[in-house]
């Protein structure tokens, strides 16, 4: 999985400027990890349990050549999907329910009951792209809806399919979980008092990498 848009927080007795933390910190992370900016946050910020929601986004490449630059970007898929039964299927999601179908088996969550707020999935050329937004998320539930859905885009199943995954609350009823390496973070949501930066302002490259 990667993340453009992940946040994190740290407790420190040093003082320096957030162009000093960001330089500093960027100069002693590997290659495949750069911070966007920094900034003092109050005592009762925390990354994970502060947010109110999280926005994925899954790419699939879809035609018969795979591709060398994205192959650690996107799920290749060679046989056609279709795009507006996978886009349909999915708004059968939309909303709180018990999430069990789609976590994984060793998902230490407490509970399964998740609210997914949006979910859309759109093709560009060769390229489908599920973007979903919740509240939170379980344990591989992401890459879990986009192997059912794609699924149903392969004509495998049908549209109502997903609906009877996530009413049995079973796992073994869906789809496979579509690879990791597709699936990338782009942005948590936090309340406005914390005054942290839009994913849009830091980090979202053309190509959204």
């Amino acid at each position: 999985m990667h993340a453009s848009g992940q946040v994190v927080h740290f407790d420190t007795g040093s003082e320096r400027s957030r162009r000093g933390w960001v330089l500093g910190a960027n100069s002693s992370l590997p290659d495949d990890i750069s911070v966007s900016w920094a900034l003092p946050v109050t005592e009762d910020f925390h990354a994970r349990f502060s947010a109110t929601a999280r926005s994925y986004r899954y790419l699939i490449l879809n035609r018969l050549e795979r591709s060398a630059l994205y192959r650690d970007r996107a799920w290749w898929v060679y046989q056609p999907l279709d795009v507006n039964a996978m886009h349909e299927a999915a708004q059968r999601l939309l909303g709180q329910h018990d999430f069990s179908a789609f976590r994984a088996a060793g998902c230490q969550a407490s509970s399964a009951l998740r609210e997914i707020r949006s979910i859309v999935v759109i093709r560009e050329g060769d390229w489908l792209t599920l973007s979903v937004t919740a509240n939170a998320f379980l344990q591989h539930m992401v890459r879990n809806i986009t192997g059912t859905l794609a699924a149903i885009g392969l004509g495998e199943q049908n549209i109502e399919w997903v609906s009877e995954v996530l009413a049995s609350k079973d796992r073994k009823a869906g789809g496979i979980a579509a690879p990791a390496h597709g699936l990338t973070l782009v942005s948590v949501d936090y309340p406005a008092a914390f005054k942290i930066p839009d994913a849009l302002d830091y980090g979202s490259s053309p190509a959204g990498c």
